[in-house]
């Protein structure tokens, strides 16, 4: 089974950016679609993007629309979620999960994600 791990979570000033990244161990990303949830406390765990294999097609939620952009690196087995102008209510666990499509992510299909990572904390606090 892949095995994937976030990093760079960390408490960032409303407005500020980070970059999570999400690296897979004992096996290969290139051939995962990749997605990236939240989970905030008390809330059910969202669908905020995903990225194709090929990175030709990209999926965001709309409350990160324009603010947040995946990309993929299929050489290091990594993918990224950069994330600006963010807002207090960004702050969540993130998960990167492997994905059979992207509707999973989309349509908050939990069920579906064949591999989680760990999460990665964010908090957005003045």
């Amino acid at each position: 089974q892949l095995q994937l791990v976030e990093s760079g979570g960390a408490l960032v000033q409303p407005g500020g950016s980070l970059r999570l990244s999400c690296a897979a161990s004992k096996f290969t990303l290139d051939e995962d679609v990749v997605g990236w949830f939240r989970q905030a406390p008390g809330k059910e765990r969202e669908g905020v993007s995903c990225i194709l294999r090929s990175g030709s097609l990209k999926y965001y939620a709309d409350s990160v629309k324009g603010r947040f952009t995946i990309s993929r690196d299929n050489a290091k087995n990594t993918v990224y979620l950069q994330m600006n102008s963010l807002k207090p209510e960004d702050t969540a666990v993130y998960y990167c999960a492997a994905v059979p499509v992207c509707s999973v992510v989309a349509g908050n299909q939990i069920q579906h994600v064949s591999s989680w990572g760990q999460g990665t904390q964010v908090t957005v606090s003045s």
